[in-house]
């Protein structure tokens, strides 16, 4: 082995990329840019495939659609806990208010699908920024109780009010052409937001949302109104967990109040512990491992709670940096053998 690689050293296969440029992608061969795109190819190609991989299975089909709508609310959790600085347990308020607003437009008033999806995603992200306005100025574990107190709050309305449907929900809800179309809208959406708001976070913009999260007595001092970045970061949230809600009641012809359940709060959260915090990407590989994981032990009952919170320990002793930073920083340390 030592005779082989005679004449030759290990170098980092990042080293010439990050020599040139840290913050800017300056490549100079194929090699290099084949270095940066493959994690990227790997994620996109790895999503669109699987409708593919499942087409023989409808009831993992139906799984690989729930994972993409608590995906979509982890992302939203991680933007706003990590980028802006508001801890929001709030995913099932989102849900809840999406489901509603897509099964009212489609049977109210007979709004077809691809009406009530971006109406309900647009007009339920407001609504639950107005909902949260007055909380704003809260931070840390504060605001995240208050959060976790309007979907319980709103369920509770609906049931002893007896309004949208009361504890049967708005059914009747009208379905996707198909489960193609179903699965697809998910997936594409899932990549479109993901580099969307990874681009965000690069921008100006997203340097304001990390000051505010940092230092906002700072920001405000610079002349930014930091409620208004709040409420824009709320918004993006939210209306992420709105499309997800929006989709749901498509795809089960259904809202009720089952849709506010905590489980829409709790799962995003667990998602980014497992996947890896303040990454983007790392949520949406949490829930590729949580959400199956909870369908196997489905079975088991209130025993997969116990399962959850041995994964959670785990990954919090042993891998606090979550699976995407340590599978980013083993993948930039990456070496192969070069002519010295």
């Amino acid at each position: 082995m030592a005779r082989h690689h005679e004449g030759m050293r290990k170098e980092r296969l990042d080293r010439g990329i990050k020599v040139r440029s840290d913050g800017v992608y300056a490549v100079g061969s194929w090699r290099e840019m084949a270095f940066l795109l493959a994690p990227r190819l790997v994620l996109i190609l790895g999503l669109l495939a699987l409708p593919l991989a499942l087409a023989q299975a409808p009831y993992w089909q139906k799984v690989l659609s729930i994972i993409c709508i608590y995906a979509l609310l982890a992302i939203g959790f991680d933007f706003l806990a990590h980028f802006v600085g508001l801890v929001s347990l709030g995913g099932a308020l989102y849900i809840g208010v999406g489901a509603y607003l897509a099964a009212l437009l489609n049977t109210e008033l007979g709004l077809p699908v691809w009406a009530t999806i971006p109406l309900a995603t647009v007009l339920g992200g407001g609504v639950c920024t107005l909902l949260l306005w007055p909380c704003l100025p809260l931070r840390g574990v504060y605001f995240a109780i208050v959060s976790l107190m309007f979907p319980l709050l709103a369920s509770r309305i609906i049931e002893a009010l007896d309004v949208f449907g009361g504890t049967d929900g708005v059914i009747g809800v009208a379905g996707f052409p198909g489960v193609w179309v179903e699965q697809y809208l998910l997936v594409v959406c899932l990549l479109l937001i993901l580099f969307g708001l990874r681009r965000l976070v690069n921008e100006d913009v997203g340097l304001v949302f990390r000051g505010v999260k940092d230092n906002d007595q700072a920001v405000k001092a610079s002349g930014i109104n930091i409620t208004t970045f709040k409420a824009l970061g709320v918004f993006i949230a939210a209306s992420l967990g709105c499309l997800g809600g929006a989709i749901l009641a498509h795809i089960y012809n259904w809202a009720g109040i089952s849709q506010f359940a905590l489980d829409f709060s709790i799962i995003p959260i667990a998602a980014t512990v497992v996947g890896g915090g303040g990454t983007l990407v790392g949520p949406v590989i949490g829930c590729l491992i949580l959400v199956p994981i909870s369908e196997l032990l489905r079975d088991f009952g209130t025993l997969r709670i116990a399962v959850y919170a041995l994964i959670l320990m785990a990954f919090i002793v042993f891998k606090s940096e979550g699976l995407m930073s340590f599978g980013a920083r083993k993948y930039n340390q990456s070496e192969s053998w070069v002519e010295i």
